[in-house]
C-alpha cells in the first residue's frame, strides 16, 4: 500500500469513529432503567454513581429513557450528603431536570428516624413503602435492573 493509501485509510477510519458516537446514541431503542441504591463505604461511591446514571441518560437520550433511582438503607446517604455538598447538590438536580425519579424507603426512613427535611430535595411523592420491593415492582413493569 502507497502513503497516500494508507492516508486515505487512516482518514476513512478517523471519519467513521467521529460519527459512530452520534449514530449509536440515535439509535438506541426506549428504555426503562431503575438504578439501585443502597449506599457504599467508598467516599467516592454517589461521585461514581451519579456519573454512571449521567452516562446512561448521555447515551441513550433524555427523551428516549425513563430513569428511577431507588435509595434504601445506607443509600438515603446521597441526599442526606447533598443538603450540605453543593456540587453533589447541583448534580442531582441536573438529573432531575432530566426526568431521574429519586425514590425513598419509607421502612429505612422509619428504621433510621430521619426524616424528608434531612434529605435533598426530598418530597412526600418520593416515598415509597419498602426500596426493595418498589425495585422488584418496576421489574415487573419491564424496567432493566443496575446496580453500579
Amino acid at each position: 500500500m502507497t502513503v497516500a493509501g494508507i492516508l486515505k485509510s487512516i482518514a476513512l477510519a478517523a471519519a467513521i469513529a467521529v460519527t459512530a458516537v452520534p449514530a449509536i446514541a440515535q439509535e438506541m431503542p426506549p428504555q426503562k432503567v431503575v438504578y439501585h441504591n443502597n449506599g457504599s463505604t467508598n467516599p467516592d461511591y454517589y461521585k461514581h454513581f451519579l456519573a454512571n446514571v449521567r452516562n446512561h441518560i448521555t447515551a441513550v437520550g433524555r427523551d428516549n429513557i425513563e430513569l428511577v433511582v431507588v435509595g434504601h438503607g445506607d443509600g438515603l446517604q446521597l441526599l442526606a450528603d447533598a443538603e450540605t455538598d453543593p456540587e453533589l447538590a447541583a448534580k442531582i438536580d441536573a438529573l432531575r431536570a432530566d426526568g431521574v425519579r429519586f425514590l425513598i424507603c419509607a421502612n429505612t426512613l422509619r428504621s433510621r428516624n430521619i426524616t424528608l427535611d434531612e434529605l435533598y430535595g426530598a418530597k412526600d411523592e418520593d416515598v415509597v413503602p419498602s426500596g426493595v420491593a418498589e425495585i422488584a415492582r418496576l421489574e415487573q413493569e419491564g424496567f432493566a435492573y443496575l446496580h453500579p
